[in-house]
């Protein structure tokens, strides 16, 4: 079994520790879990992890957020795996900070970072781990918001939720999406 993960974020230091950035946090703890290590290659820098006799291919893609599609669809073909073995974590303003969603399909919500996959890849039929980062911003501030540093109070909730993403991830590649569902997406 093979499966791809895509965190999605922007690269460079300017990106580091955002909120736009925690699909590349999940994706370096996973791969630190299990023993890999990212190199950069075409589109993305790329990890090879094995676990429980499954394959994951993760990457972190260097087209930065809006052309997500491009790295995710290169990798897809390059490795050979279905999108229902596919899974994108992104951030999502609609959600509070500390809440995951997990779903096998569904809108981009306003996400760039979705909408170009989903233009790329001609539907939403792939699975998605959406982490809250809430909404705590003035009116005509999301860019700053999502582009904007955790602050030190929120920090811990996200590390928490960053692990917590790592097991949903491990949950949906044993289990299956409906089970992982059933299971985390609470609250």
């Amino acid at each position: 079994m093979k499966y791809l993960l895509a965190g999605l974020g922007n690269i460079g230091a300017e990106y580091d520790s955002t909120r736009h950035n925690i699909g590349f946090d999940v994706a370096d703890t996973f791969v630190i879990k299990h023993d890999g290590k990212f190199s950069l290659q075409r589109h993305a820098f790329a990890a090879e992890c094995k676990w429980k006799g499954r394959t994951f291919i993760v990457i972190k893609p260097t087209t930065y957020m809006n052309l997500s599609g491009k790295a995710v669809k290169y990798w897809m073909d390059k490795e050979k795996i279905a999108a229902e073995n596919m899974m994108v974590i992104v951030d999502e303003l609609a959600l509070p900070l500390g809440t995951l969603r997990m779903r096998g399909a569904g809108s981009a919500a306003g996400h760039n970072g979705l909408k170009n996959i989903e233009l790329v890849l001609l539907g939403d039929n792939y699975p998605r781990l959406r982490f809250g980062v809430g909404n705590d911003f003035p009116k005509g501030k999301q860019v700053d918001y999502v582009l904007g540093k955790w602050t030190p109070s929120e920090l811990p909730m996200v590390k928490e939720c960053v692990v917590k993403s790592v097991d949903m991830i491990e949950s949906w590649a044993t289990q299956g999406i409906d089970k992982t569902m059933s299971l985390y997406n609470k609250g």
